[in-house]
């Protein structure tokens, strides 16, 4: 059984959040970054992300977000979100994480194909002829040229909205769990951070 996951007596002043997205990523940097931005002192939403240590396995970021939530417990007004690559990962891999997104209506899965880099280049860029994660870093570097893993949320932010419709234009018909062919349904968490975030 959870425990008790926050308390509520707060000191004055102090906001509280309306929902909380937890996210448990396959990346250690780059994605919680990108998902940090969405934290600000005008936010009525919280975006916690799990951090691992150096093991991204689907099943790894599985354990994360199982560990979290039985320490921690969720509200049924909260979110919990798996967000992984395609990339190296077999379909019975993401088969797993996919099965356990289905168990709860407040649970999600978001994957890009191939990799998350392909969901930051889609706020520049429409992401056609990507074949390959080097060609996704390539061309992300035409945007963001010092891209290592590090995000200039400054550039990042303007294409928010213009990435989500990207994505769901490329997620056509929609992948039931995740993309086979290039393509993100991280757009499905960012619209769902945006609807609440205001």
């Amino acid at each position: 059984m959870a425990k008790g996951r926050r308390s509520f007596i707060r000191p004055l002043g102090e906001r509280r959040y309306r929902k909380l997205f937890v996210i448990a990523a396959e990346g250690s940097k780059t994605e919680i970054q990108y998902f940090a931005l969405f934290n600000n002192e005008k936010a009525v939403i919280h975006v916690k992300c799990i951090q691992g240590k150096q093991r991204s396995a689907p099943a790894q970021v599985l354990k994360r977000m199982r560990t979290y939530i039985e320490r921690e417990g969720l509200r049924p007004s909260d979110e919990a979100w798996l967000v992984v690559d395609k990339d190296q990962w077999e379909e019975d891999q993401l088969a797993v994480l996919f099965q356990w997104s289905e168990k709860q209506a407040n649970y999600g899965l978001a994957v890009s194909n191939p990799k998350f880099e392909y969901w930051l280049l889609l706020h520049f860029d429409d992401g056609s002829s990507i074949a390959s994660p080097q060609q996704c870093i390539d061309r992300l570097r035409r945007f963001l040229p010092d891209y290592d893993k590090d995000i200039d949320i400054a550039k990042v932010m303007p294409g928010i909205t213009t990435a989500v419709a990207r994505a769901k234009r490329r997620d056509t018909p929609p992948s039931h769990d995740w993309p086979r062919h290039t393509g993100t349904t991280v757009y499905r968490l960012v619209a769902q951070l945006l609807a609440d975030w205001n």
